[in-house]
Parts: C-alpha cells; structure tokens; sequence
C-alpha cells in the first residue's frame, strides 16, 4: 500500500472512531506538537509550521485513532524488536534503519547520547553503558540501550518497547517509529 492509500485509510479510520472531530487535534511526539486539521485533511508541525511528511502523518493518525479507542496501560516489559510476533522479515530493515545509525553516530563517545536530554522529552535508565527512556508519544515510551567498544566486541546498541506497543501500532509503524526516534537522536 502507497502512502496515499495508507493516509486515505488511516484518516477514515479516524472519522470512522470520531465522525465530528474538533477541526484542529494536536498531538505531541517527540520533542515537536502537531497540529491535526482534520476538516482539511493536512497535519502541520507547529514548530515550524510545515506540512508532515507523510509517514508521519500515518503515523501521528494511528496514534490518534488507537487514542481515541483508548491507549492500553503501560506493561512494564521491555522487549526487543525481535521479541515481537511476526517480524522475521522486517529485522534486517530494521538494524540497518534504527539501531545501525545509532552505533555509528554514538559508538565512539556514548556519553555523547546525554546531549539528547536536552533535545527530547527523554531520561536516563537503567542497563547497557548509557541508556534514555524516550516519550515519544504519551504512553508511548522508547529505550534506547548503547554499549562501548570493548577489547573483544565493537560498540552495540539496541531498542526496546513496552509491550504496550503491539496493541497501538502494527510492525511497519513501530519500524517506522523507531527510524525518526534514532534520526533524532
């Protein structure tokens, strides 16, 4: 499915859940707010008052849709993406999109990832050599996980997501998530 397929789903999905919606929703992710006009069919950053790309457009709709469901409690479990059912095919994609530039960018200096504090709703967490919980939406929380380069083993890095995920957003968005998450960093 194109993107436009995948928007046009996605906003009828919203009015199917709320046919009279308010005429702007503004939905925080990340460290930026975005203002939903949903008589117009247009999501814009309010940071910078640009229109979304679209894949974040889909993905700030399916929040919005499974918020107005109902967001479901967060579990308390990490797990990986590997640990999710159903994405064998998508991990490779998935390495290379997410976690790779986080090596590449912090594996040298993991310290260097505590300049992401002061850019992104984020906190310091527990494991790995350096780790930050992201909010990247409301009950949506990201861990990033990194580990220095050992005399053994190069730098590693990995992502971790409530189990809660599973239940707001299929693979494909939670892929997606997680690439702007590690272009943010």
């Amino acid at each position: 499915m194109g993107y436009e397929a995948a928007l046009d789903k996605a906003w009828k999905d919203l009015f199917n859940l709320n046919p009279n919606p308010a005429k702007n929703l503004l939905v925080k992710f990340l460290a930026d707010e975005y203002s939903v006009d949903t008589q117009e069919r247009k999501i814009f950053s309010s940071s910078c008052n640009v229109q979304a790309k679209d894949f974040v457009s889909i993905l700030l709709l399916h929040y919005l849709a499974q918020k107005l469901r109902g967001l479901p409690a967060l579990s308390g479990r990490w797990l990986t993406f590997r640990e999710f059912s159903g994405v064998e095919g998508y991990y490779e994609a998935f390495h290379r999109r997410c976690i790779g530039p986080v090596i590449r960018k912090y594996g040298k200096n993991t310290d260097a990832l505590k300049d992401v504090l002061s850019r992104l709703p984020a906190k310091l967490s527990q494991g790995g050599d350096i780790s930050l919980v992201i909010e990247a939406f409301a009950g949506v929380p990201v861990l990033v996980k990194l580990w220095k380069q050992d005399p053994e083993f190069g730098p590693d890095a990995n992502m971790y997501f409530d189990a809660s995920i599973k239940s707001i957003f299929c693979t494909e968005d939670i892929v997606v998530l997680a690439q702007i998450v590690a272009s943010q960093l």
